[in-house]
């Protein structure tokens, strides 16, 4: 059995405090709430409720996505993971759509598993697939909209989730396959330190250390009985609890911002007509009016009893749900620019497609 003794260190607090470094993002939503205690305190409580709400809510989440990654990298099994998706790409870019469109997890629930897969060293394709469908639709979600809009929206919505998840997987993979995704998550910047290392396996990997973790062929599951991997586990747990912690705190103050402060009716009240141009313009303002998936077929149907085409609005669902400027918050800390930028892409386009597609069938 291999040996890899690593001493972690953290050199930065995870958890910032005032007697010292503030984090810029903790400081920035600091910042946010005391700029509005100043313009609008009655809505103070109210929007920090409602932002520490949709925070706890996706906590449990968290919590089995940073103990998954901890307890794979402390065991060395992160490597079975990979091994898992090689020759099988296509198969999993196939299953990760269909599961995307049964996860019950909207466009920032969603990052805490991103972050695990990536972590983990899976390909992005299939992430990439289960990362556009998981948002759209669910089976809580096609029964509330075809209630509200139709079983015809309600069942094109949910193709439409499992088409965008095919043509982002297939999409990356393409790519991927060229050399423009290598390495897509973000490094770490001085976080950790790993002295006195020496892995020796039989036939193994020998770079424990410059992981953050073990890599033997032969994972040991039981790592509590060794002291080094103790001090992986509680590296990785803390390192990706208090990263998910910062950046779904802000995505979720942005949320609760917008939701208030941008409502969807004012912001489509500009969109009407037939054509192309309405779908795009639908797509567009989706984004900064998020919905989630149990309030947007109410408020589509009002939209379109006051003119908006079934086009525009499956754009604007889509879009909404995909691209929504707090999950797009999260994945630029999470990820290097060129994934971020296909995620969009691929967020945008498939909504308008969809609604292209949808409008020449609904019409």
């Amino acid at each position: 059995m291999g040996n890899c003794n690593c001493t972690v260190k953290n050199e930065a607090p995870l958890i910032p405090s005032f007697f010292g470094r503030v984090d810029k993002i903790y400081l920035l939503i600091i910042l946010i709430f005391g700029f509005l205690s100043i313009i609008d305190i009655d809505q103070l409580v109210p929007l920090g409720r409602l932002t520490l709400q949709n925070l706890a809510h996706t906590v449990p989440y968290m919590l089995f996505a940073v103990l998954l990654i901890a307890g794979l990298k402390a065991t060395g099994a992160e490597a079975l993971v990979a091994q898992a998706f090689k020759g099988r790409e296509n198969r999993m870019i196939v299953l990760a759509a269909l599961i995307g469109g049964l996860a019950p997890f909207c466009s920032c629930e969603v990052i805490p598993f991103i972050a695990g897969l990536l972590a983990l060293g899976t390909p992005l394709s299939p992430i990439m697939a289960f990362w556009l469908s998981s948002p759209l639709i669910d089976p809580p979600t096609l029964l509330i909209t075809a209630g509200v809009l139709g079983w015809k929206f309600s069942i094109s919505k949910a193709v439409i989730a499992v088409a965008l998840g095919l043509m982002g997987g297939f999409i990356v993979k393409f790519f991927t396959a060229s050399g423009y995704f290598k390495n897509p998550l973000k490094p770490r910047r001085n976080a950790v330190s790993l002295n006195s290392c020496s892995a020796n396996y039989s036939g193994g990997i020998d770079n424990c250390c410059e992981t953050g973790g073990f890599t033997n062929e032969k994972p040991v599951y039981n790592f509590w009985s060794e002291e080094s991997r103790i001090n992986v586990f509680k590296y990785e747990f803390k390192y990706n609890a208090a990263f998910l912690l910062k950046w779904m705190l802000f995505a979720y103050t942005l949320e609760s911002l917008m939701i208030h402060y941008v409502p969807a009716e004012t912001v489509v009240s500009v969109v009407g007509g037939e054509g192309l141009f309405p779908i795009i313009l639908s797509a567009i303002v989706g984004v900064p009016a998020y919905l989630n998936s149990y309030i947007a077929p109410a408020v589509v149907s009002g939209l379109m009893d006051q003119g908006m085409s079934a086009g525009s609005g499956m754009a604007f669902v889509v879009a909404g749900a995909v691209s929504s400027i707090p999950a797009m918050t999260a994945v630029f800390a999470l990820v290097h620019r060129r994934v971020f930028a296909a995620y969009v892409l691929l967020g945008f386009c498939g909504a308008v497609l969809a609604g292209a597609i949808y409008g020449f069938i609904a019409g």
